[in-house]
């Protein structure tokens, strides 16, 4: 199996899982200290391959790299991990940084999809997308985020019909709360982005905060366990879920989009917001 973006956080606990459940694991990272660190746990059941989902070069080199390991009998899992979070603001989010987030998220994931697509069909394999609960709520500030993972979900919908005669099947993993690193590295992304602009402080000041302080203390958020269990379960299962959704939270925001008027479901996130920074409508 492929899994993308396995230097840290979700995919690196699906490497482990996945390797001492006897898989052999094709763990894409970012560098060669995070190569030689998975390697150094996982000895020979792991072949780190750096790889940048956005770099075609990269994903090529994945691509000949695994058909020449795996032979003939093809590809069986490849999951879609590698992702970033763009967190600010819509009005003032710099353009360059919305496209490298549907860029990473996005594209990426199509494209190694692409690569690794006639080595899924040798074994009539299975995807499995690190999807999002943001990918069916959006909330403000990761707005560029959840515009992404709308999209992914998008794809992963359509592949999955598209795939479906050839015998691979596309599952959708939808955490919600999950403490990994991804969201303090987004924190410092915002910050580098946004500092120094007072015209965002005067106009967002409150509302960064307010998200600044769920993403450094989120409160409760389910262990990083239950996701890779989800997709241990979506890796083996005979027959996988379409869709795994991951935490209470998660489940209560779907439940909130599906049951309140949009009027309402704004009223409370505000009113979560303003809870957080200690003021009272």
């Amino acid at each position: 199996m492929l899994i993308t973006g396995t230097s840290t956080g979700i995919g690196r606990a699906c490497a482990i899982d996945l390797a001492r459940r006897g898989f052999h694991v094709f763990a894409g990272v970012r560098s060669d200290t995070d190569a030689a660190d998975l390697r150094a746990e996982l000895g020979g059941s792991a072949t780190p391959l750096i790889l940048d989902v956005t770099d075609p070069g990269h994903v090529d080199a994945a691509a000949r790299v695994v058909g020449t390991a795996v032979g003939p009998a093809g590809l069986d899992v490849l999951i879609n991990n590698a992702g970033i979070v763009a967190a600010g603001p819509l009005e003032y989010l710099p353009i360059p940084e919305f496209r490298r987030q549907l860029e990473v998220n996005v594209t990426g994931a199509l494209a190694v999809t692409q690569a690794m697509l006639p080595l899924l069909r040798l074994a009539s394999g299975r995807i499995v997308m690190i999807s999002s609960i943001s990918g069916r709520s959006a909330l403000p500030v990761v707005g560029a985020y959840a515009a992404s993972k709308y999209a992914l979900e998008a794809v992963s919908d359509a592949l999955r019909i598209e795939l479906g005669p050839s015998g691979i099947r596309v599952a959708i993993i939808e955490p919600g709360r999950i403490e990994t690193p991804i969201w303090r590295a987004s924190i410092d992304r915002a910050e580098r982005n946004l500092g120094g602009r007072p015209e965002v402080e005067r106009q967002y000041g409150a509302l960064l905060e307010a998200a600044r302080r769920m993403m450094q203390n989120p409160g409760k958020t389910s262990p990083i366990e239950k996701v890779v269990r989800a997709v241990g379960h979506a890796v083996t299962a005979p027959r996988p879920r379409t869709r795994y959704v991951i935490g209470g939270d998660a489940r209560l925001r779907l439940l909130i989009e599906s049951l309140l008027p949009a009027s309402v479901r704004d009223r409370l996130i505000r009113r979560v917001l303003d809870r957080t920074m200690g003021r009272s409508e």
